[in-house]
């Protein structure tokens, strides 16, 4: 029964009472009064959300501003530590896993639930109809919310997904109907985060369908700020600015002079990306895009002592690498990383408690939420902003790619003066070339991909010392580059970025380094990497497409079998290079072991 069939049915019932009892032309006037905020009360919590399917629209939404702080993930529901006021859902985002929920507010140890509703019309004695399943995950998100996975709600429940917070109740509940009258954005069409970069913010969006790739035109596009109080839509956008460049997933704006005077204010402001058709415009054919990103200073993140920056740091996207980030970040450090930024799209293998484990180590490690699925050329880009003011240079690489430094060759004196790779000699690479090439702003290194070199389970000693056959030829190449240097629009393709007019890239022979890509491994490690990717442009390991690829396994197909021969597979050259290396030079002289060996922890 709908609402519209309830209201009928009330004011039948009051005609029929009044007729029968032949009450008094006050006792009507009561009645009718009565009836008429009865029926605007209802309707001011009628659903927006269609019975069949969900349809995504701009949520309402007023987040607090909570302290930054080293993000993690809490398996326990164990949430949103240090804060005090009242847990909120602010908005929700409908993924094709999961359900995810931004929240503001609550303390440390609350016990939540996913809480599900049974879609309009569906009613069990008089009440609707509910359902309860555990919470995924809990995590903070860049200080300004916290983050709550829900799973995907069954057939016959509304994407609305709410929590039950321990005892307390479902959160919102009012008499029955708040909460199911929210609404629910698609992943597919959504202002998902924005960043400042001086004068200008940068937002990222889902479902502009730009190129991959290329520039776009700024021009159809522009971007809006919530400055007003909130309407029956949503946010109210008091002020705008016209785009001032395009590409992929990325826009950018500058500021409205009203808050680059105020940029201590411009924390937590809601912004979004409007969009003008391209046939025949009109000032009022502007789309909003709905969104759920606020402003993020990047740069109210710490920084190192006197204002000084790192000479070399490192960006990634992980998705459940807990077991390889630790040899990755031990063997970089040794080579002169100071500093490294992780960007956790969604793991639930513990790499959380790794990360807080090196860390403790001393470490220069930081976890940073990033649950946008299917989008790291957009975080590479955010990483790029984040580091800007931190590090002279950042690399961009994955956690199975180690940097290499082969043997003394004649070309080698033309980037260090000893005939070896001493310990921090790719810090100081980079800064040779920051003091000798002012006009150097990517260094890009070629790429040798590793096969499983005969081993059926993950070798003891790590991927540096087990595997050692590869493919001959290299391919492609990684990125490292001045974050000064790149281009207004962050565009970045295959771990590497446009440079602004001015600056150059260097390519690195082959005979200095290159960069071991332990692309094949195991079977057991490589069926977990061909479910997710987690590139915004590259196919997934099961769709068909884009099959003779290099960035797919040649001959695997789109189904994770494994191929009887894979052991042997992808291995014409047998190169020991980096293993001798890391065994001369970081093994325990008195036990053999390497520091990955000594200090497992939870990566095992």
């Amino acid at each position: 029964m709908d609402y519209s069939d309830q209201r009928r049915k009330r004011k039948r019932i009051l005609r029929e009472s009044y007729s029968s009892s032949h009450s008094p032309l006050s006792v009507r006037s009561l009645l009718i009064c009565f009836s008429f905020l009865t029926f605007l009360y209802l309707l001011s919590y009628t659903s927006h959300f269609p019975a069949s399917a969900f349809r995504p629209v701009l949520v309402v939404s007023n987040l607090s501003l909570l302290s930054s702080s080293n993000s993690r993930t809490v398996k326990a529901l164990q949430v949103f530590d240090g804060l005090s006021q009242q847990l909120k859902i602010e908005n929700r985002i409908f993924f094709p896993d999961h359900v995810l929920l931004l929240v503001s507010g609550g303390k440390k140890n609350q016990e939540l639930e996913c809480v599900y509703y049974g879609k309009p019309g569906k009613f069990r004695k008089g009440n609707f109809d509910f359902g309860k399943k555990k919470v995924l995950s809990v995590d903070e998100y860049d200080g300004l919310s916290s983050i709550v996975r829900c799973p995907l709600p069954s057939v016959n429940y509304s994407s609305v997904v709410s929590l039950k917070l321990g005892k307390n109740g479902i959160l919102g509940e009012k008499n029955g109907f708040s909460v199911r009258n929210q609404t629910v954005n698609s992943w597919e069409n959504v202002a998902y985060a924005a960043a400042l970069d001086g004068d200008t913010v940068v937002v990222f969006v889902k479902g502009l369908n730009l190129r991959a790739g290329r520039e776009s035109d700024p021009r159809p596009f522009s971007c809006h700020f919530g400055l007003g109080k909130l309407g029956k839509n949503g946010t109210k956008y008091m002020l705008s600015t016209k785009a001032l460049t395009a590409a992929q997933e990325v826009v950018r704006c500058p500021l409205p002079k009203s808050i680059s005077k105020n940029l201590d204010k411009a924390q937590g402001i809601r912004v979004t990306v409007g969009l003008t058709p391209r046939v025949h415009p009109r000032s009022h054919d502007r789309v909003l895009m709905p969104s759920v990103a606020k402003i993020f200073d990047l740069g109210l993140e710490g920084k190192k002592r006197n204002d000084e920056k790192y000479e070399l740091c490192v960006c990634t996207m992980v998705w459940n690498q807990a077991s390889a980030i630790r040899e990755w970040i031990m063997y970089h450090s040794w080579l002169g990383v100071e500093k490294w930024f992780i960007y956790d799209n969604n793991s639930d293998d513990r790499i959380d408690e790794v990360i807080q484990e090196l860390y403790r180590e001393n470490y220069n490690v930081t976890r940073h939420v990033w649950p946008w699925i299917k989008t790291q050329e957009a975080g590479f880009s955010h990483c790029a902003l984040r580091a800007k003011d931190e590090c002279n240079w950042v690399s961009f690489m994955d956690v199975d790619e180690y940097f290499y430094f082969p043997y003394s060759t004649p070309r080698h004196q033309l980037f260090r003066t000893l005939g070896y790779a001493p310990q921090n000699s790719l810090r100081a690479l980079v800064a040779n070339l920051s003091s000798s090439s002012s006009n150097i702003g990517e260094i890009r290194t070629s790429c040798h991909s590793f096969g499983p070199s005969g081993l059926n389970s993950p070798p003891p000693q790590g991927v540096t010392v087990g595997y050692t056959c590869r493919l001959q030829s290299p391919e492609r190449h990684k990125s490292i580059i001045r974050p000064d240097a790149l281009d207004p629009t962050l565009l970045n393709v295959v771990h590497h970025f446009h440079l602004r007019k001015g600056f150059n890239y260097l390519n690195l022979p082959q005979s200095t380094a290159v960069i071991n890509h332990y692309k094949y491994q195991v079977w057991e490690v490589f069926r977990a990497k061909f479910y997710r990717r987690v590139a915004t442009y590259v196919a997934d390991w099961q769709e068909n497409q884009n099959e003779g690829s290099r960035d797919r396994a040649p001959g695997l197909g789109t189904e994770a079998i494994e191929p009887p021969d894979w052991p042997q597979k992808f291995c014409e050259v047998w190169d020991t290079g980096l293993r001798d290396f890391v065994l001369a030079n970081l093994a325990d002289v008195s036990t053999g072991l390497l520091p990955w060996e000594r200090n497992s922890g939870l990566a095992g």
